[in-house]
């Protein structure tokens, strides 16, 4: 399952960038009833994500441990905001 779960932890975590996300958009992106493919439920086991609150939002921010496997990345100059296109979310307005 590795092979399977590490680009999609890579994905998630990149679509988080510097500023993080709404816990809101991030479960309608990431959350998954499939128990073969719990990248939000793993993410969060391996300590590379973590919630919290920021001005009366829930918010999901990329930990050290996070930005450190995101480096790792094989060819990635992703650990860093580096002009890449950042995943489009929907749109709640």
């Amino acid at each position: 399952m590795t092979d399977v779960i590490e680009p999609l932890l890579r994905d998630l975590l990149a679509s988080l960038g510097t500023d993080g996300r709404p816990y809101a958009e991030v479960m309608e992106a990431w959350r998954t009833s499939c128990p073969r493919l719990p990248v939000w439920e793993e993410a969060n086991d391996r300590g590379l994500v973590a919630r919290v609150r920021i001005a009366d939002t829930s918010m999901v921010l990329m930990t050290e441990r996070g930005q450190a496997f995101l480096a790792r990345a094989p060819g990635s100059g992703r650990g860093q905001e580096s002009g890449k296109e950042r995943t489009r979310f929907p749109s709640h307005a």
